[in-house]
């Protein structure tokens, strides 16, 4: 999962960041990405919710880390060559998410994105936007907005600024 390959865009199409986890490849709206760097040191934080792997420093600003293997119920595995760190800007809180590695950049025309199928269950729902499908390629659109509740991203607004 190390190619990098962009594909051209199109009038009406929207641009995602294309990173695997296990054998899948999921997609984020890359306007929420802000870095792509190597999974640096990260530091554990007692009593943290299980998603939330630790937090790093980044330039002088605390970074909570978030596992999204963890977060999508799938077997925690260790951490590789090809895993990176995901800097994303949400809501104008930095957070990082730990995948096993950037793919693509892809431009996905509406009709390249199709609704996720009903057999998907109410949590996996939650945090998807569609399937995006090109040729026989096909990749889980996550909606990013989503992926942390408003509870959640307090809870570690309240720890890193501990921490600061």
């Amino acid at each position: 999962m190390t190619t990098e390959t962009r594909v051209s865009g199109e009038k009406g199409s929207q641009e995602y960041l294309i990173f695997g986890l296990g054998n899948e490849e999921y997609g984020i709206d890359i306007l929420n990405v802000q870095e792509i760097r190597g999974c640096d040191k990260v530091t554990r934080v007692p009593n943290a919710p299980d998603f939330l792997l630790g937090v790093t420093n980044l330039r002088g600003v605390i970074v909570p880390i978030v596992d999204l293997r963890v977060r999508f119920n799938l077997p925690v595995g260790a951490q590789e060559q090809d895993t990176v760190v995901i800097v994303l800007n949400l809501n104008t809180r930095i957070v990082g998410m730990v995948v096993d590695g950037v793919a693509d950049v892809l431009s996905l025309s509406r009709e390249q994105i199709k609704p996720t199928p009903d057999i998907t269950s109410a949590l996996s729902s939650r945090y998807l936007l569609g399937l995006g499908v090109i040729d026989h390629r096909m990749m889980i659109l996550v909606n990013i907005e989503k992926l942390l509740s408003r509870e959640e991203l307090d809870e570690m607004d309240a720890l890193t600024d501990a921490l600061g």
